[in-house]
């Protein structure tokens, strides 16, 4: 089964979990599987459908949108990372 990788700052919306055995052949439809056990994560991830703008996924070491994005597929024992953007710095 695949596994999703939490960053800290969102393991608040998964009971402090840091990684969630999810369902599905493609990225897609891990990430579905991962927003109905924890639905308050897809406000986090998703604008409607479409995966947030500052939402990294990788799977081993390459990111999903350099792939066939959510149509990326996955086996049973690959693990995805949900990488969030960090912006600042000094002007």
């Amino acid at each position: 089964m695949p596994k999703i990788r939490i960053p800290t700052p969102l393991r608040a919306f998964t009971d402090g979990e840091a990684s969630i055995d999810v369902a599905g052949s493609t990225v897609g439809e891990a990430l579905s599987s991962l927003v109905e056990q924890h639905p308050d994560l897809r406000a986090h991830l998703f604008n409607d459908a479409e995966l947030r703008s500052f939402v990294n996924i990788f799977l081993d070491d390459e990111d999903i949108r350099f792939m066939q994005g959510l149509d990326t597929e996955i086996a049973g024992d690959d693990s995805l990372r949900i990488i969030p953007s960090i912006a600042g710095g000094l002007d």
